[in-house]
Formats: structure tokens, sequence, C-alpha cells
């Protein structure tokens, strides 16, 4: 066989549509002024990523189809699908419910009753608004609920204006632990089943740009699968460069991913991947939801998810 010499020439394609289509643009641009074209490999794909608002606002923005797929609380998610948004979960994180309200640590507290004559913060308008009546039950009345804004609800309970707090609690735990160190009273002990965060879309971005998301929603999900088998130091280390613009702490930050390993796992996902989601963690939250009243009845958990987008092994297999 005969030697021969090759010129490589990287070329770079945008696309608002999908990365198939910015690799098409890329290669027919090149072919314009570039002989005998015979090869093509894609070597590096990009995403836009723009920091949200909140959930609420998150779950609005992908539903109207300003963004492909957005990364939120699924609580939130299934609300706003309940109000007739065209949202759908694709990918489960934090699959044990997380929220719940946070008081000091050694105060005793363990139930809603235990909070009768305290101060407790919490913003009216988040995700925890809807499910106060069906947590504090009779013991509402004997509780003093302070309703604050988001910005202001930490500051409120960390200043010791407000006895206890309301929060996802392996998110908060750590970011107070050095000046008012806590514990939680999660809302799951009273039978509210709500899902954390995961990742969504539409059912018409799932039509036009299924293959995408599959590849990204698996990416994030051996992502998380990767950092849980000894990797937690180096998953810090990557969010702190990546997220140079925030003020991270990193300390704070590896508290946290260590506080939420455990609400990766229901019950009922506790063998599964990181990433899919069960039918009867969605049947509970979608009977929590309906007994507060944000969700009309007789709606499925098929209504709110699906696990056909993620395949569990495609980052492994990228990284042999």
């Amino acid at each position: 066989m005969s030697e021969s010499v090759y010129r490589v020439t990287e070329v770079i394609g945008v696309s608002p549509e999908s990365w198939e289509a910015a690799a098409r643009t890329a290669v027919e641009t090149a072919a314009k002024t570039v002989r005998d074209l015979r090869v093509a490999e894609v070597t590096r794909w990009d995403v836009t990523i723009e920091d949200g608002n909140g959930s609420v606002i998150a779950a609005q923005l992908v539903g109207a189809g300003q963004f492909d797929i957005g990364h939120a609380s699924l609580s939130s998610v299934a609300m706003a699908r309940g109000k007739g948004v065209p949202v759908t979960s694709v990918a489960g994180f934090i699959r044990k419910s997380d929220m719940g309200v946070l008081v000091p640590t050694g105060s005793g507290w363990r139930t809603a009753k235990d909070l009768e004559g305290k101060k407790v913060a919490y913003t009216a308008g988040s995700l925890e608004g809807p499910f106060i009546d069906a947590f504090f039950g009779a013991s509402k009345s004997k509780v003093e609920l302070l309703n604050v804004d988001a910005a202001t609800k930490f500051g409120t309970y960390l200043s010791g204006s407000a006895d206890a707090v309301i929060s996802t609690v392996p998110y908060v735990l750590p970011m107070v632990a050095a000046k008012r160190p806590s514990e939680g009273i999660l809302f799951a002990s009273s039978g509210l089943d709500l899902p954390g965060f995961g990742m969504f879309t539409t059912t018409a971005k799932l039509k036009e740009k299924g293959d995408a998301i599959k590849r990204l929603t698996s990416i994030v999900a051996g992502g998380w699968n990767y950092i849980f088998d000894g990797h937690i130091d180096e998953g810090v280390q990557a969010i702190m460069k990546h997220r140079s613009q925030l003020p991270l702490n990193a300390d704070v930050l590896k508290g946290q991913v260590e506080a939420y390993k455990p609400y990766f796992y229901s019950d009922a996902t506790k063998d599964k991947p990181i990433g899919i989601q069960a039918e009867v963690d969605w049947a509970k939250t979608i009977r929590v939801m309906e007994d507060a009243g944000v969700l009309k009845k007789g709606s499925r958990p098929a209504d709110y998810f699906t696990n056909d987008f993620l395949d569990p092994q495609y980052l492994a297999g990228l990284l042999k």
C-alpha cells in the first residue's frame, strides 16, 4: 500500500436545532473550499447552558419552547404539567424527597407538632407553598409562619429571626452548618413524597431532537454515577472550574454532594442507575399533589415521565 499524507482541517458548525445539523453545516461549508473531502469526524459537542431563576420559571420557559431542555425540581415540572404546560421528565436525579424543615441541631424537634409556638420561615410562591397545610395539619394554626422572599429566607433563619426554615434539606444543611448547625424534618415523614431535581423537556422537542436529548441526559446521568463511584472530589473541582462565575465554596459544595447522595435513590430505584424513574414513585407524587389540589384527579404516572430517552451505559461507552 502506497504511503499518503492527508491534511486535517478543523471546522466548527453551529445550529440552534441539533448537533447533527451543526455537523452537517460544518461539512457542507468545508466542502465548498476543500477538494476531495472524504472523511469527517465529530471531535467535540457543545451545548449552551444558561442559569435559571428557579424551577417554576424554568418549567415555564422550557414549556414555551425558549429552551430545549431544563434542569429543575420535578415537582415544579409536574405542577406545570398539571396546568397544561406540555413538559415531561426525561431523567430523575433526586429521586427521594428532599423537601423539609431545617431546625437547629439538638433542638429535639422531630415532627410538625414540635414546631408549635415556633417561627418558621417559608416562601409561599416556592415549591413548599401548596403543601404547608398537609405537612403541619392540625398544628398549622399554632405555628407562626413567616412568608419571606426566597432571597432572604436563609438569612432570616441564620439571624435567628426564625426558629426553622422550609427548604431542600440536603442542599441547605452544609450552607448553614458553620453559623447554625441544623438537621432536617423531611416532608416525606408526613407522607409527602415529592421528587427533587431532574431533567425535563417538551413532547415537541422529544419528537424534534430526541436523539440529541437522549445523549445529553445520558451524559449527565452517567456523570453522577461516575461522581458517586469514588470521584466526589474530582466532581467538585469540575463544578468549581466550569462555574467559576458563581461564588461557590468547595467545602460547602462537597458537603452538598455528600449530603445529597442518599437522596439519589428511593426505595423503588435503589437498584436502578441514576436517572431512571419509577412509576410507583410518580404514583405517590400524583396522589400527594391531587390531595393538595395542585393536580386534577385522574392523571397517570406516564403523563409526567419517560425513561425512553436515557441510556445509563452511554457515557461509560464514551469513556472506554
